[in-house]
């Protein structure tokens, strides 16, 4: 990565730190982006849905998990295991904990149950969070890849959509050869849709 473009980066990043933070009545805007997502025809058609539990800043999710649940989808979510991202099959809220860094994860000794083990081949929708974003669908994350490395795996035809604050939107995400466009990014206000995959 150019010196410049890691710069863009980090500068993009903290702008949409800063944004986010100061992102007030999150869980109202939140709600707003969670119903406008499940409204999507690409949730209807979907069977096997990858949430994500929010962390810190990020859009809220875990408000919507429960209706998520009762909808009668199979719910799946993320943990990361020495820096790569495992998918659980959550059935129930009372399968999370919080364990490290304060973040809601599934329970230690649900983990190894096979029927929780999902792979990334049987998602029908992956829902993914980032930093920052633009109206291509240009996404960039905390920087670590964990996302990355997932989305790679995930079928061509599953569609990426992302959950952000109208805040988090900025003209253009430097992105380069190997970085992903999401298909389409939500907001409180809009729904833009990316290059995708595809693109």
């Amino acid at each position: 990565m150019s010196t410049d473009l890691a710069q863009r980066k980090t500068e993009i990043r903290t702008a949409a730190h800063a944004a986010r933070k100061a992102q007030e009545d999150k869980d109202t805007v939140s709600q707003a982006i969670t119903d406008r997502v499940m409204q999507l025809p690409e949730y209807a058609a979907a069977n096997c849905i990858m949430w994500y539990v929010d962390v810190r800043d990020e859009a809220r999710t875990r408000h919507a998990l429960p209706a998520a649940l009762e909808s009668g989808k199979r719910i799946v979510i993320p943990y990361c295991v020495d820096g790569e991202l495992e998918l659980f099959h959550l059935e129930s809220m009372d399968e999370l904990e919080t364990g490290m860094y304060k973040i809601l994860e599934p329970r230690e000794d649900l983990r190894e149950v096979e029927s929780k083990r999902i792979d990334v081949s049987e998602l029908d929708l992956i829902l993914v969070p980032g930093v920052a974003f633009d109206a291509r669908g240009g996404r960039t994350g905390h920087g670590k890849g964990y996302y990355d490395k997932l989305l790679e795996n995930a079928k061509v035809e599953t569609p990426l959509v992302s959950l952000a604050f109208e805040c988090q939107m900025f003209d253009e995400i430097p992105m380069q050869d190997h970085d992903i466009f999401m298909d389409k990014v939500v907001t409180e206000s809009t729904v833009y849709d990316g290059i995708g995959r595809k693109g």
